[in-house]
């Protein structure tokens, strides 16, 4: 039996040769510059409710993209299917498409002397060989921590175990051309708690590259639960300023607003809160943002870019001030700047904590508002102002006194990031942003 690291061995081969052809084909048929992208992912998934199956899907992606320069114009093609045809029509389609878009001279593969050269081994692929069965087992030990958790739990939205596996490659006309597996593994559960005719939802999750570092089902389950169970007995508060901490599963998205809004494309089209902000002091002098694209099986670790550009390490923030932007090749021309290896995002921003963890920040904070969750996408990119739904708790003297619901958490995102007045350390790994609790020392709540 071919053993998982041979497969993924020959699968990145494979890849890479189906990229070759392209590109070869594509020089033969007149193209200037091209790149091309391909990848396998083979995952399975299972969801049980109520200690029945509800979904079982396996699933066997693949696919291929090709992009042609002819002169300053670029066209752009994709199949799922490798066989040769296939791949010369795609070509072919790319360069006819290019032959009907407009000229620009910021277009272009990135920089030849940007590519990497040197390709570290990030550890992003662990192979979780989980057969159907033993995932079901799996779904149903965690949906029934959180059901046997309380008898206030009532109901169940399921516990879904997720496995992916898989690789990709990119080359491109300079000569670049490589491939990394890659794995993704996740469990979940979300269960509804009832008292007194009153229902709340809450879920709590697990992701990792590698199977054995991923929590048990059974501390999944429960903390669902305990969430759920939390929430019950929620009130509404009335309309006031007060400090907020945000916890950090959802402080990670508070801050990426600001990523949001440096990026490139937000840059050069000036539709960010954060225009032209470098050398800006956007945050408090204590808050330092660092993107470090190389740790070890991290979900968001990359050895390159989306366009083959070597990913480094850097700080997007230090003692508040903003250092530059992310940036892919072409963003960087419109600016007249130079590609920062973000094609395709950021990579691990590390949010440098000043403080223990969120029970500190609530001491600190004394009296207000810990937010749990946000709803809605009340966020204008283009002038910062911030409007979000919110669920959570009641602090008083430093100490959770109940839960609220039905409110809603607002200010401008210029004002509240330098309001930021501390940040835990008690980061939240499971993302590309890795952020602790965060207290901002006021903000607009509207409630009853």
């Amino acid at each position: 039996m071919t053993s998982p690291a041979s497969r993924s061995s020959e699968d990145q081969s494979s890849l890479k040769t189906i990229v070759q052809k392209l590109l070869d084909e594509a020089k033969r048929k007149g193209a200037d510059q091209a790149e091309a992208a391909a990848n396998h992912d083979i995952g399975l998934s299972v969801t049980a409710r109520l200690g029945d199956v509800e979904n079982l899907e396996y699933t066997n992606d693949r696919g291929v993209g090709i992009t042609v320069y002819v002169g300053t114009r670029k066209g752009s093609a994709s199949t799922s299917d490798f066989s040769d045809g296939a791949l010369v029509e795609a070509v072919g389609k790319a360069i006819t498409f290019a032959s009907h878009t407009a000229p620009d001279e910021h277009a272009g593969l990135a920089d030849e002397e940007a590519m990497a050269t040197d390709i570290p081994d990030l550890s992003l692929a662990h192979e979780w060989n989980l057969q159907s069965a033993d995932a079901i087992d799996l779904a149903i030990e965690c949906e029934n921590a959180a059901t046997e958790y309380d008898k206030r739990i009532s109901n169940s939205d399921g516990a879904t175990v997720s496995t992916s596996s898989g690789s990709c490659a990119y080359g491109n006309s300079h000569g670049f051309l490589s491939s990394f597996p890659r794995s993704s593994h996740s469990i979940s559960c979300m269960v509804i708690g009832e008292v007194n005719g009153e229902m709340q939802r809450d879920y709590y999750y697990s992701t990792s590259r590698d199977p054995n570092l991923l929590e048990s089902p059974k501390s999944i389950g429960e903390a669902a639960a305990e969430r759920t169970i939390n929430r019950l007995g929620a009130r509404k508060i009335k309309t006031m300023q007060a400090p907020v901490v945000f916890s950090a599963e959802v402080a990670r998205g508070f801050i990426g607003h600001a990523i949001g809004a440096i990026s490139g494309g937000a840059q050069y089209r000036k539709s960010s809160f954060l225009l032209e902000a470098a050398g800006e002091q956007i945050f408090p002098e204590f808050v330092r943002i660092e993107e470090r694209p190389h740790i070890a099986g991290a979900m968001a670790s990359a050895p390159y870019d989306a366009e083959g550009v070597a990913t480094i390490d850097r700080d997007l923030v230090t003692h508040g001030v903003l250092q530059g932007y992310i940036l892919a090749s072409y963003s960087a021309r419109r600016l007249g700047l130079q590609s920062t290896g973000n094609a395709g995002g950021a990579h691990n921003l590390l949010v440098e904590g000043n403080v223990e963890d969120q029970q500190q920040l609530l001491s600190q904070m004394g009296t207000g508002l810990l937010v749990h969750e946000l709803i809605g996408q009340g966020v204008n990119g283009v002038t910062g102002d911030y409007s979000r739904g919110a669920v959570g708790f009641w602090v008083e003297n430093g100490e959770i006194a109940y839960p609220v619901q039905e409110i809603t958490i607002a200010g401008n995102l210029r004002d509240l990031y330098l309001r930021i007045a501390a940040i835990g350390k008690d980061q939240d790994l499971r993302g590309g942003i890795r952020c602790g609790s965060l207290l901002v020392d006021n903000m607009a709540i509207a409630g009853a």
